[in-house]
């Protein structure tokens, strides 16, 4: 902040730690003719007012948390800029990126500053890097039936994962069940792997323009057709006769392409609802969900032990 808010906020702070301390001084002091214990003349509903001093107990208590408020704005920041004199923080500020956390960890250290997220990160680097590279050398598929393992990947999972496919893993509108084995971009241990490590991007174009709105109707009759679904058949026949637009990446029988992360559409499994309505859109607008690289957050070590978990979640 600039030394403007930097000055206004210490003298505020410190003219109101000074302003209690003389506020509590003035409450210890007698400054009338009265003696103490006396009655100060006043009365109400047979209430007579004493002049009684402050119990020693709660003077000795403010004044213990006057002088630890004090003592805290000069160990830690809290005062403007004032860093205090342990140089303590949170968490390295203003950072909007991986590179940049990194940097300015490196950054901290060399100052020395002492930044608490940083110093419990490289604990946790010693305690648990080595659990974590002794499942390094192991299959995933060996990792899925480990249950220690598998504990650990659960760990990861709901710290990581749960915000979007759920704490149960059964995903939401949007976000895969990642609980029924149906996996766009394939569902071998390396195929799992892959996308949690690299990440993926979905692109679904949008048909609007290209089939019109009775395009859109006769291929969304069509799609649910596959499924089994009651459908005007006319309107199906006619989606099947323009099938080749979509049989570029979903394929001829419709059941999919893991290479495109074209979903199978056969198996009554829509990411963003199965509902006719939900599929229109769909063909209508488009998709292009996003499923996030961890790479560069996890590790490969701890994405090997989640890819492990997620493979069986499957089984």
């Amino acid at each position: 902040m600039s030394s403007f808010w930097s000055w206004w906020i210490i003298v505020l702070t410190l003219g109101s730690l000074v302003a209690i301390g003389l506020l509590l001084w003035w409450n210890m002091k007698n400054f009338t003719d009265v003696e103490e214990g006396e009655s100060m003349g006043h009365e109400f509903d047979g209430i007579i007012e004493l002049n009684n001093p402050l119990p020693t107990w709660w003077t000795v208590l403010f004044w213990i948390c006057l002088a630890w408020g004090l003592l805290y704005l000069i160990l830690y920041p809290g005062l403007g800029n004032f860093p205090g004199l342990f140089k303590w923080q949170s968490a390295n500020q203003f950072v909007l990126s991986l590179d940049e956390s990194r940097q300015a960890a490196i950054d901290s250290r060399e100052a020395g500053l002492n930044i608490q997220y940083d110093a419990e990160r490289r604990r946790a680097d010693e305690v648990y890097g080595p659990i974590f590279q002794q499942y390094a050398s192991m299959a995933i598929e060996e990792i899925a039936q480990d249950r220690d393992a598998l504990r650990i990947g659960q760990r990861l999972f709901l710290q990581n994962c749960a915000q979007c496919h759920g704490s149960d893993a059964r995903g939401a509108q949007g976000f895969p069940n990642l609980t029924d084995g149906v996996f766009n971009w394939g569902a071998s241990a390396q195929q799992i792997h892959t996308t949690i490590m690299d990440g993926r991007q979905a692109a679904m174009p949008a048909f609007g323009e290209q089939l019109g709105e009775r395009g859109i109707e006769e291929m969304t009759a069509y799609v649910l057709s596959l499924n089994g679904r009651i459908v005007d058949r006319e309107l199906a026949r006619a989606g099947e006769q323009n099938w080749m637009v979509c049989a570029a990446c979903h394929g001829q029988d419709a059941k999919g392409n893991p290479a495109l992360g074209a979903p199978n559409l056969t198996d009554n499994v829509f990411i963003y609802g199965a509902t006719e309505r939900a599929i229109a859109e769909t063909l209508r607008y488009g998709r292009n969900g996003v499923m996030p690289a961890w790479k560069d957050i996890l590790g490969e070590d701890k994405v090997k032990i989640l890819s492990g978990y997620v493979l069986s979640l499957a089984e």
